[in-house]
């Protein structure tokens, strides 16, 4: 059985041993692969792995042995699934791996936006704080997040856990999922519209995937409904957003910030106007990799080669 894995380097190999891949078959693992280079490296391949590397209906055409694709994402919007199951190829994705390191990034974002803690440690190395008069500065006012309204797009995994992390500082919680969800179990919970989310939170994560009917679903409209004091958290995928239209309500004034960990092309641009754009803080699609996460991931991903050649995949998308 040939296994080959087209973008290895994410999974960072160093912390991230793939043993458990291994076990069933002769792996190749390559770090990244262009895509030139997509057919000749999986051209041998009974099963591929792939994050971000494209497999588009012209590229599964020409793979004729491969078998089954399993996703080292939960999102699996790189992967052409309808003609993969045309083609009689299986496509797993990875779900659960990352919550909680994704959960946690949003309230990393989140509590960096607010306290600027950076901002301060190099206040201090410049010497404002030897140089006060006081015993205590800051750079900006900064707000508790108890008592503030944390409004949740997309309530899976992802967006629920956000919310019990939310309740635990002491927020309500309400969200919007286009699909009936069961309830949390915490009181400070409401459901409510998109309309309403974006007119009442102080705070908002987005936590849905990217499908073709929500692409820049946050656009100028909804961002004109926000707070002025409002901060919008985005650790899910780039596309949810019209960056063009985010740019100028933070040029404007509009909301109070937004922080980011992805961007609508990755790696991101030179031209991005959220580049330039006041109160916008960006990491590089990071909220999904702590070394935990990683690890699950290579575990789901084992167990679902194994769900595979059992004759009973898991993790089914197509």
């Amino acid at each position: 059985m040939q296994i080959v894995i087209l973008d290895g380097y994410t999974l960072g190999l160093d912390e991230n041993p793939l043993d458990d891949i291994r076990q069933f078959g002769q792996l190749t693992v390559h770090d990244r692969t262009p895509e030139d280079q997509i057919v000749s490296r999986s051209i041998d391949a009974d099963i591929l792995l792939t994050n971000k590397t494209p497999l588009r209906r012209e590229t599964l055409e020409q793979l004729p042995r491969l078998k089954f694709i399993s996703v080292l994402a939960t999102g699996f919007n790189v992967i052409d699934v309808q003609a993969a199951a045309e083609q009689g190829v299986i496509v797993s994705n990875a779900p659960f791996y990352g919550t909680n390191s994704v959960a946690q990034h949003v309230f990393a974002l989140l509590l960096s936006f607010m306290h600027r803690p950076r901002d301060h440690d190099e206040a201090i190395r410049q010497g404002q704080w030897s140089a006060c008069q006081d015993f205590s500065f800051w750079l900006s006012p900064f707000r508790e997040l108890a008592g503030q309204t944390m409004g949740i797009v997309g309530f899976g995994r992802i967006g629920r856990r956000v919310g019990e992390l939310a309740n635990a500082f002491g927020m309500d919680v309400i969200a919007y999922n286009p699909s009936e969800k069961p309830r949390p179990d915490f009181d400070s919970f409401r459901w409510c519209s998109l309309d309403e989310l974006f007119a009442e939170s102080d705070v908002i994560s987005l936590n849905c995937p990217q499908t073709p009917g929500n692409y820049q679903f946050v656009n100028r409209r909804l961002l004109q409904r926000m707070k002025k004091t409002a901060i919008l958290v985005n650790a899910s995928r780039g596309g949810l957003i019209n960056e063009a239209d985010l740019a100028v309500a933070l040029h404007e004034g509009l909301i109070a910030g937004v922080a980011l960990d992805v961007v609508d092309v990755e790696p991101i641009t030179d031209d991005n106007p959220l580049l330039t754009a006041p109160r916008c803080m960006i990491t590089p699609h990071m909220a999904w990799a702590g070394v935990e996460a990683r690890q699950r991931l290579v575990a789901i991903s084992a167990e679902n080669i194994k769900a595979f050649l059992n004759g009973a995949p898991q993790n089914i998308v197509n």
